[in-house]
């Protein structure tokens, strides 16, 4: 590990590809939203924000970035 690895700190945010436990649908979601996210097809919340890191409602398939 470099010196520069040790001095800047990784974000503790991704973005997360979620399903939609009522439809299947598949969508990207900020792991800290800051806003409720609705799934795009059936409208079902599958993200709330908390305060910090949003409370995800339907599973998580990827973890992107």
């Amino acid at each position: 590990m470099s010196d520069w690895e040790s001095l800047i700190p990784r974000p503790s945010s991704r973005f997360l590809r979620v399903r939609c436990e009522k439809c299947d649908g598949e969508q990207v979601v900020f792991s800290h939203a800051t806003h409720t996210v609705r799934c795009r097809t059936c409208g079902e919340v599958i993200a709330e924000p908390t305060g910090g890191k949003a409370r995800i409602r339907g599973s998580i398939v990827a973890v992107l970035g």
